[in-house]
This record gives C-alpha cells, sequence and structure tokens, in this order.
C-alpha cells in the first residue's frame, strides 16, 4: 500500500541545499570587443527611457543553452560537454531591436542575431547536454539574440513591465557588419538586487 511521504520541514530543505549545493549554469557566445563596444554607444542614445534598465557591456552576449540550477558537482562534466562541442567560430550580423513579447508591453529588447553559425554550434552544445542528461531542450525553436535592456516594474511589488515610451530605435548601419565570434563560455549566473552577475566557469576558444 503506498504511504504517502510526510512533508518536510522548511529547516530540512534548507540542511539539503546547503549540502547540495547548485548553481546556475549557461552556455554562451562571447561578443567581439569591437561590436560590444559598438552596441554600448548605441545605448546610451537609444535605453534612455526611464522604464528600461540596459544590460551591463560585460553581461552582453547570445546564449546558446540555459541549463538552469545544476549540482555545483556537475560543473565540470559540463564543461567538459562544452569543450568536446567546439564547432567552426561563427559570423554573426545582427539586427535592429525588438521587443519581447512582440504584442503587448513589452518585457526585454533584445538584438536578433542572423547566424547560421551560431545555429549549428548551439544545436552541437545541445546535443551534448542533453546527451548527458544536463540539458532539457525547449520546445520552441532556438532564436539567437543578444539582449540589450530589462523593463523595470511597473510598481514596487508588481510584476507587470511599466510602459516604454521611447522605445530603441535602429541600429547604426556600421553596427550590422558580419563579425567573427571566436569565443564560447560556460557561465554561472548570481543573482543580486542590482542584477544578474556572470563569472565565467570555463572558456572555449573556437577556430576559424
Amino acid at each position: 500500500m503506498f504511504r504517502q511521504s510526510p512533508p518536510r520541514s522548511v529547516a530540512a530543505v534548507a540542511e539539503e541545499r546547503s549540502n547540495n549545493p547548485r548553481a546556475r549554469l549557461f552556455v554562451a557566445l562571447d561578443l567581439p570587443e569591437e561590436l560590444r563596444e559598438g552596441i554600448v554607444v548605441w545605448g546610451r542614445e537609444e535605453l534612455g527611457d526611464p522604464a528600461l534598465r540596459p544590460v551591463a557591456p560585460e553581461s552582453l552576449h547570445v546564449t546558446l543553452a540555459f541549463l538552469g540550477h545544476r549540482p555545483e558537482e556537475e560543473i565540470e562534466e559540463i564543461a567538459a560537454v562544452v569543450r568536446d562541442a567546439v564547432g567552426p567560430a561563427p559570423w554573426v550580423e545582427v539586427l535592429d531591436p525588438e521587443p519581447r513579447p512582440p504584442r503587448g508591453r513589452a518585457r526585454v529588447y533584445a538584438l536578433p542575431v542572423l547566424s547560421p553559425g551560431t545555429e549549428a554550434l548551439q544545436a552541437g552544445v545541445a546535443q551534448g547536454l542533453v546527451e548527458g542528461g544536463f540539458f532539457e531542450p525547449e520546445k520552441r525553436p532556438y532564436w539567437p539574440h543578444i539582449t540589450v535592456a530589462r523593463v523595470r516594474p511597473e510598481g514596487r511589488g508588481s510584476r507587470r513591465p511599466a510602459v516604454v515610451s521611447e522605445p530603441p530605435g535602429k541600429l547604426p548601419e556600421g553596427l550590422s557588419e558580419a563579425r567573427i565570434c571566436r569565443r564560447m563560455t560556460l557561465y554561472r549566473s548570481e543573482l543580486k538586487p542590482t542584477g544578474a552577475r556572470y563569472v565565467p566557469l570555463a572558456q572555449v576558444q573556437l577556430p576559424g
């Protein structure tokens, strides 16, 4: 006869978590410095609406796989998978900013990335992580992009995003030129009151 386990106390759950620390992990394609600096300069002009919180320059990237919270003891294995999934350094073209979601109030603004090479690299990384049991792929198609700003909440304690009166404008012509990205990184995301801080755990130089 099946017997339901009694609910665990808050203290028991806290003790289990302390004995099995977890890390919020993701794999990303790092941007070349020229592209990063160009986005920052553009953002100073276009991300000034009070409702927008621009992403810190050092946090600009293209996410390849978000793993969520994983046991810290898995980090070395995950890093090994990422190193084995190395592919040719992709060329990327960034497009004009888009709100997400595209309808209603935006929660983020992102620059779509046009890059078959990035999509191929992401597919290889995702496959390796899935086979290792570290990643469950999303059902929606992969959308390469660079998040450049998040929308602040409408008010204290509210989950509804504020209204953006002046959305970011188009990119300057030179910023959309194709550039090569030569590094892939496994990051740990540490959530802070001032925003997320990304700590590199393993880096891979991409050939090409």
